[in-house]
């Protein structure tokens, strides 16, 4: 039995022009393995690869080169979607709606029957903390609260394996530490996780390895504890650079600039 839930091997990915002629290589003979119950972390700076990847990931792009697998199925096929959830960086939720409707209209596209619908949904909003409202349209959800029903959505369908696209953005430090606490509360559950992000504090919290991307390359991978180091010095040479990148409080003192 396959005990990696995503395997990338030898992936690159190069966008063309109306001519087919090559423009951008976003991803460089990139090798990536997540195993089934860990939170890996795919870090970088924009432009670093991390959101072409995530699409070749969810099938949604075709690598140029290489091959990828999750759980050593194509990601395109029925199965492999079967097991996945996805969290993408803007997730759009209906304000109309409220947090129950929402959750069951997305139990409907995963074809749960109605009774299953509202207890999976009850779960849910029991599991994000927001019963209490859960009749209240999104609309007028703070951004905390609507990124938690987004996060739900994502969970309706009991996926093995979960995709976050940056999900800490534009959320304020409470926001976010609700985000990051459900997150963990998941990983003890046993699921899988994958998340980017360009927080290496958000990472840090988050995650038991990493893997930092730097225009389509691997630059460094490992354990979030015995990588410390070399992360934060990887953070501040990129800001020294001009690069995208955010570095926790702690790294500011150290000559980084924000």
């Amino acid at each position: 039995m396959n005990e990696n839930a995503i395997e990338l091997k030898g992936v690159s990915k190069t966008f063309r022009d109306f001519w087919l002629r090559p423009t951008v290589k976003a991803v460089d003979g990139l090798d990536m393995t997540v195993r089934k119950g860990e939170v890996f972390g795919l870090l970088g700076p924009n432009g670093s690869g991390k959101s072409t990847t995530i699409k070749i990931i969810l099938g949604l792009l075709t690598p140029s080169a290489g091959s990828v697998t999750l759980f050593g199925l194509p990601p395109k096929s029925v199965e492999a979607r079967n097991r996945l959830g996805y969290l993408p960086e803007l997730s759009y939720l209906h304000p109309f709606l409220t947090a129950r409707e929402t959750l069951m209209y997305y139990a409907g596209l995963c074809g749960l029957d109605r009774r299953v619908s509202r207890e999976r949904t009850d779960e849910l909003l029991d599991m994000i903390g927001l019963s209490d409202v859960a009749k209240r349209p999104v609309g007028g959800f703070s951004k905390g609260m609507a990124r938690r029903v987004a996060l739900a959505s994502a969970l309706v369908g009991r996926p093995e394996l979960l995709i976050l696209d940056e999900p800490t953005s534009g959320l304020d430090p409470v926001s976010t530490n609700e985000v990051k606490t459900l997150v963990k509360t998941l990983a003890k559950g046993g699921m899988t996780i994958l998340t980017t992000s360009h927080l290496l504090a958000d990472a840090g919290d988050m995650c038991d390895r990493v893997m930092i991307l730097d225009r389509g390359k691997t630059a460094a991978e490992g354990w979030m504890d015995e990588l410390g180091t070399s992360l934060e010095k990887f953070f501040l040479a990129k800001v020294g650079e001009g690069r995208d990148f955010k570095i926790a409080p702690f790294l500011l003192e150290a000559g980084g600039e924000s």
